[in-house]
C-alpha cells in the first residue's frame, strides 16, 4: 500500500503531464491550420447587372515601383466565370472616365487585345455568338499591327521602364473572349496569352487605376471596372545606403569605442 504522500505525489505527476500533452495538442493544432491558410488574391471582384458572368480578382500585373510608362503595354491578371448554361462572349475595351477631369488616378488604353497564344482564330460563320456593341471604341488601323510582347512594360521590381524598342512579337487581336456553358476563362501571370492594354493613355503606377469596359453577348449591361495594379508577392528590394547617410552614427561610435 502506497503511502498518502506517494499518492499525492503521484496524481500530481500525472495532471501535470496530462496539461503538458493538451498544450501540445493545442499548439500542433494553431500551427497545422495557419500552414493551411493561403494569402488572399488582390484584385477587384464584380458581377454584370443580371450576374450571369462574375469577374473575380481582376488587377493589372505588378511592374515594379516604377509602374509602366505612358504609352506602355500592361497584361491584366483575372478570372471571368459564365454561370449559364449558354455560351458567353465577353468584349473588353477601355476609354477614359466619364469624370477624367477629376480621377487623374485613371488611365485608360488605346486599345485591349489578346497577345500571344498562337495566331489568329478565323473568322466565326455567321450561326455564331453576336459581338457585344456599344462601349467599344470603332476599329482603326491600329487593330492587328504589331505590338511589343505582353510582359515587355513591366520590368522588375525597383527598375524603371525600358524605352529601348521591344522585339516584335505576334499580332494583338481584339479582346473577344468566348465562354462555354458553365465555364471560364482565367488570365495568369506567365499564361502563353495574356490580355493586354495596348498603348497606355498616361503613366499607371502603383495606386492608380485603369478604366476598363466589359460587355455581355447576352444583353447584360455594360459593366464599366477600374482595375488597380496587383500587389507583389514579395517586396521590392530596399535601394543602396545613400552616401554618408551614417556617417554621424558611425563618428559617434568610433568616439564612445
Amino acid at each position: 500500500m502506497r503511502s498518502l504522500g506517494t499518492r499525492r505525489a503521484f496524481l500530481a505527476t500525472g495532471v501535470a503531464t496530462v496539461a503538458a500533452i493538451a498544450l501540445t495538442g493545442c499548439s500542433a493544432g494553431q500551427v497545422a491550420e495557419t500552414a493551411l491558410k493561403r494569402a488572399s488574391t488582390p484584385g477587384v471582384n464584380i458581377d454584370n447587372s443580371d450576374r450571369t458572368v462574375l469577374i473575380r480578382n481582376l488587377s493589372v500585373q505588378y511592374p515594379g515601383t516604377a509602374g509602366y510608362a505612358a504609352g506602355a503595354n500592361a497584361p491584366l491578371e483575372l478570372g471571368i466565370y459564365n454561370q449559364t448554361k449558354q455560351p458567353v462572349t465577353v468584349m473588353v475595351s477601355s476609354r477614359p472616365s466619364d469624370d477624367q477631369a477629376n480621377r487623374k488616378d485613371l488611365v485608360a488604353a488605346r486599345q485591349m487585345g489578346l497577345v500571344g497564344g498562337g495566331a489568329a482564330k478565323p473568322a466565326a460563320p455567321s450561326t455564331a455568338i453576336p459581338e457585344p456593341s456599344g462601349s467599344r471604341p470603332p476599329a482603326d488601323a491600329h487593330e492587328g499591327e504589331q505590338v511589343p510582347s505582353a510582359h515587355a512594360s513591366a520590368p522588375a521590381a525597383g527598375q524603371a521602364p525600358s524605352t529601348a524598342p521591344a522585339a516584335p512579337a505576334a499580332a494583338a487581336r481584339p479582346a473577344r473572349i468566348e465562354i462555354g456553358p458553365l465555364g471560364s476563362v482565367t488570365f495568369r501571370p506567365g499564361d502563353a496569352e495574356q490580355l493586354t492594354a495596348l498603348g497606355l493613355t498616361g503613366k499607371l503606377m502603383p495606386g492608380n487605376a485603369l478604366n476598363l469596359v466589359f460587355e455581355f453577348s447576352n444583353g447584360a449591361q455594360p459593366l464599366v471596372v477600374q482595375a488597380p495594379i496587383s500587389v507583389p508577392l514579395t517586396p521590392a528590394s530596399r535601394g543602396p545606403a545613400v552616401p554618408g547617410e551614417h556617417a554621424e552614427s558611425e563618428e559617434q561610435d568610433n568616439t564612445h569605442g
